[in-house]
Order: structure tokens, then sequence, then C-alpha cells
């Protein structure tokens, strides 16, 4: 499980799931995760060595819960997860509302300035005098 801090996301639910729904999102990946839990595999390898992926997962799993399990910190996390989804929104369209910017060297028509790399010679200039 990747590092996320949605925790929508961390317990696998949308973010108009039930109260019922995210309790068993977040007991099916306790099983999962869960120590005392794992398969006889999973067992050797954590014997054999410290199994961070795992309790790094279980970690993430049980911060999630704290915060949707109880209805005041949804709220506030609901509240500022839609705010920052507006200022994102709102910086974007800021953006791409301004005007594009021209370099003076790009404005107006562009010049033809003739072939300079002509291979005729200069006209020659007579002079009669008089």
């Amino acid at each position: 499980m990747a590092t996320d801090h949605d925790p929508y996301r961390v317990l696998g639910v949308e973010p108009s799931a039930s109260a019922s729904q995210i309790t068993h999102a977040y007991r099916t990946l306790m099983r999962r995760h869960h120590p005392d839990t794992r398969t006889p595999a999973r067992q050797q390898a954590a014997q054999s060595g410290p199994n961070q992926e795992h309790d790094a997962a279980l970690q993430q799993v049980i911060a999630a819960y704290t915060v949707l399990r109880d209805p005041s910190q949804r709220a506030d996390y609901d509240a500022s997860r839609l705010a920052h989804a507006r200022r994102d929104h709102d910086r974007l369209a800021h953006e791409h509302s301004k005007p594009a910017r021209r370099s003076a060297w790009h404005t107006g028509p562009p010049v033809f300035l003739g072939d300079v790399t002509d291979s005729h010679p200069p006209p020659r200039l007579w002079i009669t005098i008089r």
C-alpha cells in the first residue's frame, strides 16, 4: 500500500460511503494487514525481518479509520477536502484566463528582407566625364 493521505483511498471507499461501509472496509483491511492474521508464508517473512510494509499499511488504515469513524472529524476532513479542491480549481481557472504573453519581437506581421545569399554581383556604375 503506497503512502496516501486520503482516508477514503486508504480504506478503498467512496466519499459518499455510509458508516457501515467504512467499518466493513476497515475490518477487511485490518484482517489483511494485522500480524496475528497473516498467512504462514507471511509469518515466515515477518520472522526473518521486520515487515515494514504491513506495519506502515496497518498504521495508515488505523489513521484513516480514526478520521472517518467520527462524524465531526469526517465533516471537518470533507470540508477541508472541498476547500482544497475549490482552491485548486480556482487557481487553474485563473491561469487559463490570462491572455498569452507575447514578446515585442513577435508582434506584427513577419517581414521578408529578401535573399541575402544572392550570388549575383552588384551592378556596375558607369560614370561619364565630359
